[in-house]
């Protein structure tokens, strides 16, 4: 599982070859996005409806046994 692929296995004679099916460039863009901002536990939920990709569900969660009252709203907190 995750075999990356550099922009230049993408390339054949100087044009970008696209291996996507269903998902555009914005659209692999933005889930990135999304799970980066998870932080060390979380899910990502894709919506489709009529085919088409339309909502990114985002959803932190947070260890109970590391979690302290008051540690949610602080920035940095962990």
């Amino acid at each position: 599982m995750g075999q990356k692929l550099a922009l230049q296995d993408l390339q054949i004679q100087g044009r970008e070859v696209s291996l996507l099916r269903f998902l555009s460039p914005s659209q692999v863009a933005m889930i990135d996005e999304a799970l980066a901002a998870l932080g060390e536990f979380g899910e990502v939920r894709l919506v489709v409806e009529k085919g088409r990709l339309r909502f990114v569900v985002t959803q932190n969660s947070h260890d109970a046994l590391k979690w302290q009252p008051g540690s949610l709203n602080r920035k940095g907190a962990e």
